[in-house]
């Protein structure tokens, strides 16, 4: 069994929920306002680099 979740199989999961880009963004922005060392950690353990993560986290 793979541990790893890849963030192509996180945001196919959101889409198969019904979340457009416009959601995931606002999901991200809502982790990030209320647990940013917990977004920082879950773009971590997604496995991005560090300038993925600092682009993600400053928009």
């Amino acid at each position: 069994m793979n541990n790893k979740v890849t963030v192509q199989e996180w945001v196919g999961r959101f889409q198969a929920i019904g979340l457009d880009e416009a959601a995931m963004r606002k999901w991200h922005r809502l982790f990030e306002t209320e647990n940013p060392e917990g977004h920082q950690s879950f773009l971590e353990w997604l496995g991005l680099p560090a300038e993925k993560i600092a682009e993600i986290r400053q928009r």
